[in-house]
């Protein structure tokens, strides 16, 4: 059977686009197909269906597994540098209980003790920067974000263990800063370890030493366990699932780094989004001045991130340039028909959140910043999907939500700053996300 929508451009452009410019490239196919489209984008022959439909999107993430099955294995992208055993590759029954161990950490009374150390650590941030001086905001924002998910993830703010992985993370995620590094990642060809003077052997050789770092640690605190610490890897070691098992070394290792990676990476682009669009938007920074004002000195962490227009800033950054492009892939298992087009078992749909949240009939003039829409109106899950949905949907999104708006918060209510560069700012690819093309320079003015 014909799959949907098939873009006409050839398969080796599409690949290249997709990987230097997506922003670019989905644009184009939706001017061409506006709900859902084929493309061929990770390898020659290999092709997912596009869809940015919010019904057909609630469709693939709500139906059970015997209509679309939550894969892992269309994953493998990203298994250099997650591993085999991260919740990203995992599926079926494993993923349903290495995720049931994941969830407790990231919710309820732990997240008063995680806001508190980020307030501290953001207040630690801005007490170095100097007046005048210009900086770029995504590497700060990416310093402040490591240093709060080692916090949250580790319990460690200092010693030899903390700098090394501070470094050592930064490096790695480094290697893939610019969509040409990127094609490491999606083109296997070129992950040839030619030693450390190679991109992948250097990466091979960060790996390698991020894992002797996590695995030493893992080995210590299962020796010298202590029951009073609330890092989430002190919780994990003493997490079981359904049938008494706790997690092996390697699955810790795994899910580490994931938390690591995609803990600090994607919320320091999202900061980074969020204080653009602040301090380009005329009115947005007074509006929120003015909110975080009306709770007087020092005010609860958790009351600050109830303020309604802080969320509908929030919610508005990650709608208007959201980090992640795309939902976790989707396999059909039996014949089926989308937006009354049918697809054949073994299609892999993806619902396409860039897209979906630039469509002009749920978000009027899409390309403005207005955060008033979230006031005004609440959208559902399958409308606003800054966090995927369903079973795939982000483990640490209230976590992640909560870092947002205290960071933002933080910033805006202890200083001023302004845009250094008029110029506006573009969506890039950096690793499997979008960040500022620039990454937005800033001042402090007092």
């Amino acid at each position: 059977m014909p799959l949907p929508n098939v873009l006409k451009t050839p398969p080796l452009f599409q690949k290249l686009q997709w990987i230097l410019d997506p922003v670019r490239y989905m644009e184009s196919a939706v001017q061409q197909y506006p709900d859902l489209f084929t493309a061929d984008i990770v390898g020659f022959g290999d092709t997912f269906v596009f869809v940015q439909h919010p019904e057909a999107i609630q469709a693939i993430l709500t139906q059970d597994h015997t209509k679309f099955f939550a894969s892992g294995r269309d994953n493998t992208l990203l298994q250099p540098l997650v591993g085999d055993q991260s919740l990203f590759l995992l599926e079926g029954q494993n993923h349903r209980q290495q995720r049931q161990l994941l969830v407790p950490p990231f919710h309820g009374s732990r997240l008063q003790t995680y806001a508190q150390q980020i307030c501290t650590l953001t207040q630690m941030q801005l007490s170095q920067l100097l007046p005048q001086q210009p900086f770029i905001a995504r590497s700060l924002m990416q310093q402040l974000t490591l240093e709060i998910i080692i916090q949250v993830v580790f319990g460690l703010s200092h010693g030899d263990q903390y700098s090394q992985l501070k470094q050592l993370l930064t490096a790695l995620m480094d290697l893939f800063r610019s969509p040409l590094t990127t094609s490491f990642l999606f083109i296997r060809s070129l992950q040839k370890d030619l030693g450390t003077w190679s991109p992948w052997g250097r990466f091979l050789q960060i790996r390698q030493q991020i894992d002797t770092l996590l695995f030493t640690e893992i080995a210590v605190r299962r020796a010298h366990p202590n029951l009073d610490r609330t890092d989430i890897l002190s919780m994990l070691l003493l997490a079981q699932d359904e049938t008494g098992q706790t997690m092996s070394d390697r699955a810790l290792r795994d899910e580490l780094m994931t938390l690591l990676l995609a803990g600090h990476e994607t919320t320091a682009s999202a900061l980074t989004w969020g204080l653009y669009w602040i301090y380009k938007t005329p009115g947005v920074r007074e509006k929120l001045q003015y909110e975080l004002q009306s709770l007087g000195d020092a005010p609860n962490p958790l009351e600050i991130a109830r303020l309604p227009y802080l969320s509908a800033v929030c919610s508005e950054t990650l709608r208007i340039t959201p980090v992640a492009m795309l939902t976790f892939p989707r396999v059909v298992q039996e014949p089926i028909e989308l937006l009354g087009y049918p697809l054949d078992m073994g299609t892999i749909v993806m619902g396409c959140i860039y897209l979906l949240h630039q469509r002009p009939e749920l978000y009027p003039n899409p390309k403005a910043f207005k955060p008033e829409r979230f006031l005004d109106r609440q959208f559902s899950p399958y409308e606003f999907l800054a966090f995927g949905s369903g079973a795939r949907r982000c483990v640490g999104d209230a976590l992640a939500m909560l870092e947002l708006k205290l960071v933002l918060a933080t910033l805006v209510s202890q200083a001023e700053f302004e845009l250094v560069d008029a110029q506006p700012e573009l969506p890039r690819r950096r690793g499997v996300t979008l960040t500022p093309s620039r990454g937005v320079k800033m001042r402090l003015v007092s």
